[in-house]
């Protein structure tokens, strides 16, 4: 898969850190001097000086939280997600929440999230009066217990 990137900001291409990894990080792009403090309970917009461009419509990126910030400071993404189209031309930009006690500060260069690439399929929807039946059946949260 061919992934053309546009930079911008200053910022280099993202990089796989090891031959296993499955997504790149992202970094932040903020001007030189500038940092974003976050304080608990705020939410940021935080350029990435990345832009994309998938070979295929059949792809999206996906824009995920990194498990370091959330484990050790409360940090993630403020919509959970972010799904990248395969046919958005703007700068990636990443959404971030402090869900921690103290304030959390991103300077120009922090990995503030991970992206991953996943085929894309398009569904064909058709109305019905009834669905097939299943040993689930509508059973919602926590149907299946906790053991």
């Amino acid at each position: 898969m061919v992934v053309r990137l546009k930079l911008s900001r200053g910022m280099d291409a993202p990089e796989y850190a090891t031959p296993g990894s499955a997504a790149v990080d992202l970094r932040a792009a903020l001007d030189e001097g500038q940092e974003v403090t976050l304080h608990p309970g705020e939410k940021a917009l935080i350029p990435t000086g990345l832009a994309i461009s998938p070979e295929s419509r059949d792809i999206v990126a996906i824009v995920a939280g990194r498990s370091g910030l959330g484990v050790k400071n409360g940090v993630t993404l403020s919509n959970g997600i972010g799904v990248i189209d395969s046919d958005y031309r703007g700068e990636i930009q990443v959404g971030l929440i402090n869900h921690g006690g103290a304030d959390f500060t991103v300077h120009r260069g922090d990995r503030i999230a991970q992206m991953f690439f996943l085929p894309v399929q398009h569904a064909e929807f058709l109305t019905s009066e009834t669905l097939d039946e299943t040993e689930r059946g509508a059973g919602g949260f926590g149907h299946s217990g906790i053991r």
